[in-house]
């Protein structure tokens, strides 16, 4: 569900030197190392929310960086100020982008891995290419994505996680790991960080489904 409006919300995003702005986010292309100041792996989550999920990942591996990209002024100020709180976080920074434009916005092999946390599941069937599981989506992050990358997706809605099975079918993507009932997967859970969405929802007894997939290339075809 849609954070409602938070009057001054851009006006704060706009001054926050955690976030990469869109009038300069473009000529980062390709860059990316220049705004960390370092050659460590870029991860990104696409649809970040109120931003547990990144904030600690970052904290946990310092060794990398990560991007939290997000639509809604309203969504990113709550992920703002859960970065504010953790100053010490210097691999860490928030791009207000329409996730269509990616391949605008990082160059070729620029990034290691892209995370998909419980994403807008578009309901009605006009609005499939929407989805960020969607083949059209998925073609955006293979023109990011280094060849060894990966893109990990967590859902509470079957349907949704029914259609990127499908995608994925359709698509020279192939399926790493899939669980439909990840907190009871072992192996899968191993690492696990939980969104605040996957929190409430497996509290309520909600099962929480995840795959796991890289793009198919000809080096890997006989493994």
């Amino acid at each position: 569900m849609r954070l409602r409006n938070i009057p001054g919300s851009r006006e704060t995003i706009a001054a926050s030197e955690y976030v990469v702005h869109e009038d300069v986010m473009k000529e980062k292309r390709g860059k990316w190392n220049t705004v960390f100041g370092n050659d460590h792996p870029v991860y990104l989550e696409v649809g970040m929310g109120k931003g547990r999920f990144i904030t600690e990942l970052a904290a946990l591996y310092p060794e990398r960086n990560y991007i939290g990209i997000e639509k809604y002024s309203s969504v990113l100020l709550r992920a703002l100020e859960k970065r504010e709180q953790h100053e010490e976080l210097t691999n860490l920074f928030f791009l207000r982008m329409d996730a269509e434009e990616l391949p605008e916005v990082f160059g070729p092999n620029e990034v290691s891995g892209i995370y998909l946390n419980f994403s807008d599941p578009w309901p009605k069937d006009r609005h499939a290419k929407r989805r960020l599981p969607s083949k059209e989506f998925l073609a955006r992050y293979s023109q990011i994505l280094k060849p060894e990358g990966r893109v990990e997706f967590k859902t509470d809605n079957r349907p949704l996680f029914d259609f990127a099975l499908d995608q994925v079918k359709e698509t020279d993507w192939r399926l790493e790991a899939c669980t439909f009932d990840l907190h009871h997967d072992k192996k899968m859970m191993q690492g696990n960080i939980m969104t605040e969405y996957e929190e409430r929802f497996s509290s309520q007894g909600n099962p929480i489904f995840k795959m796991v997939i890289s793009r198919c290339h000809s080096d890997r075809a006989d493994r």
